[in-house]
This record gives C-alpha cells, sequence and structure tokens, in this order.
C-alpha cells in the first residue's frame, strides 16, 4: 500500500460505507502557493504593531483554494486562554464581508464572530466601538475578510464607505488585515489608492500541467482510501482531470472525490479513464452555460 499515507492503511480495510463517509470530509492538500501565502500570512501575524501596517490581497477565481487557505491558517491560530487569564485570547478572527457596503453589517458580523451580545438598532458609532473594545480585549493580532469583492455591490460612495472603514480598524488597532476574493477584488481595493497601497497583491492562478500539478494529484492519491494505486500523477489521467476540472484545486478535489466514491462502489478500487468519462460530471464552463440556458 504505497501508493497511501499510513494513517489510511486501516482505513481501507474498513467496509465500503466507513471510507465513503470518510471521503466526505476533503482531505488538506499542501502546495507551493498555498503554502506561500500561508508563510507571508505568518509574517504578518508577527508584525510590530504600526501605524501604517501591511497588508495582504488574497485573490484567486472561484473554488481555488483561497478560503481553504484561510481556514486551515485560522485552524493554526485558535483561541485559547491562559490559567491566570479570565478572557479568551483570539489571535486570528476571520469573517465574511456582506453582500454588500454595510458598515453596521459588518461590525455585526465581527460581533457574532466572537459571541459578543449586541443591540440591532446601536447606532454606527456605538457598534464601532464595541469591536474596537472587544478585539483589543481578545488581543486580536490578525483580521481576515472573505468575499471582499462584495464591496463592489454597492455604488461608489458606499464602497468608499466600507474601504474606510477597514482602514480605519487596521490604524486603530494597528493589525494586519488579509482581504480574499475573486479577481474583482483587485477592483473593490484600488477604488481607495491609499488603501490598494497598502495590500500586497498573491495571486492563486489555475493550475496548468506541470511538475507542481502532478506533485498535486500524487498528494491527493496519497490521501484517497483506494486498494489500489491510480497512478493520477500520468498522462492520461492527470491531463484528463485538468480538463474536467479546469484548473480549479476546488473542482479537482470534488472531481476526485466523485470518483473515489465510484471506484468503491463498483469494487474497482482505483480511479482510471474510463471511469472518469461515466461520471455525472459537468466542468464549470458547462455548468455555467447550462445556467445560462435556464435564464
Amino acid at each position: 500500500m504505497e501508493h497511501l499515507h499510513v494513517d489510511l492503511h486501516g482505513l481501507v480495510q474498513e467496509v465500503a460505507a466507513k471510507r465513503i463517509h470518510n471521503l466526505a470530509v476533503s482531505p488538506v492538500i499542501g502546495y507551493p502557493l498555498a503554502k506561500k501565502a500561508m508563510d507571508r500570512m505568518e509574517d504578518l501575524l508577527v508584525h510590530p504593531p504600526t501605524h501604517r501596517m501591511p497588508n495582504l490581497l488574497l485573490v484567486g477565481n472561484t473554488n481555488n483554494g483561497k478560503t481553504v487557505i484561510a481556514h486551515r491558517f485560522l485552524q493554526q491560530h485558535q483561541a485559547y486562554s491562559l490559567p491566570d487569564e479570565d478572557f479568551v485570547r483570539v489571535p486570528v478572527v476571520m469573517i465574511q464581508a456582506p453582500p454588500m457596503p454595510d458598515e453596521k453589517r459588518f461590525y455585526n458580523g465581527i460581533l457574532e464572530r466572537l459571541a459578543s451580545p449586541y443591540k440591532i438598532n446601536d447606532k454606527i458609532d456605538r457598534k464601532q466601538y464595541q469591536v474596537l473594545q472587544l478585539l483589543s480585549t481578545v488581543q486580536a493580532r490578525m483580521l481576515i475578510i472573505d468575499e471582499i469583492h462584495h464591496v463592489l455591490a454597492g455604488n461608489l460612495t458606499k464602497q468608499r464607505g466600507f474601504l474606510n472603514v477597514i482602514k480605519y480598524l487596521s490604524n486603530e488597532l494597528q493589525i494586519p488585515i488579509v482581504a480574499i476574493g475573486t479577481k474583482d477584488a483587485f477592483r473593490a481595493i484600488h477604488t481607495d489608492p491609499q488603501l490598494a497601497n497598502r495590500f500586497e497583491p498573491h495571486l492563486l492562478p489555475r493550475w496548468r500541467d506541470g511538475e507542481d500539478y502532478r506533485r498535486l494529484l500524487s498528494s491527493f492519491e496519497y490521501k484517497l482510501p483506494l486498494k489500489k494505486p491510480s497512478f493520477l500523477e500520468s498522462d492520461e489521467l492527470s491531463l484528463k482531470i485538468l480538463a474536467m476540472s479546469e484548473g480549479a484545486i476546488g473542482e479537482v478535489s470534488a472531481l476526485l472525490r466523485l470518483a473515489a466514491i465510484q471506484a468503491i462502489r463498483n469494487g474497482q478500487e482505483c480511479i482510471t479513464s474510463r471511469l472518469l468519462d461515466k461520471l455525472d460530471w459537468l466542468a464549470p464552463s458547462q455548468r455555467k452555460a447550462q445556467g445560462n440556458k435556464l435564464v
């Protein structure tokens, strides 16, 4: 069983239902671009407080691993408390930007994430004060804002107002901010030239065939509980998977998970080109085209 991680040697002997259940949790795959992003986030986390904190803008296509990276980083820096303290320290706070650039909903999101009670009808300045006090109390050292491209859903005045809130929090708390979004996040951040200068862009492009991509497939195979090797990094399978996923890591993960489940159910115990052809699968662009026909 050299094709499997040692932790899966026992699982692969279990009944099909248990192995299929295990596949419901997508394996966390390390790859160079993700590691580079997480290393940069680590650097920001320990950056000494200054009046002009550096920030990071993590940009990639939909389903290309941005949020997975953020959650992985969050897991590595979970909340904790010390024996002689009566409060919880939360080094990294992660929230999702509201669907529209709404300052009040943004503050509500932070308060809810930290399980802090608040009054819905409180004025914005009261919520702002509460958020600043709370983030200081829990000794937050980084704020991660996912789906930052939602800023563009509002008019220019609301966009600028919301971006000013982000700049204000960074200045007042002297903590780095990591913004995550699609390519539209560039437009969102560059609405404010001063803010744009503070955000270092980090791109997560779609995968292309190459050494890193083949290693990625090998790392996936290492975590799939199949009794036989599939040789996903071979020319035939790697190029087919790349075409079917259109280079998005989330699509690669979903495709291989679906294929592994089918391989377990039919007793084949490995992923083949023929099995992939028989899957009920549409590439992202095909799904989008199909959806457009329904509108």
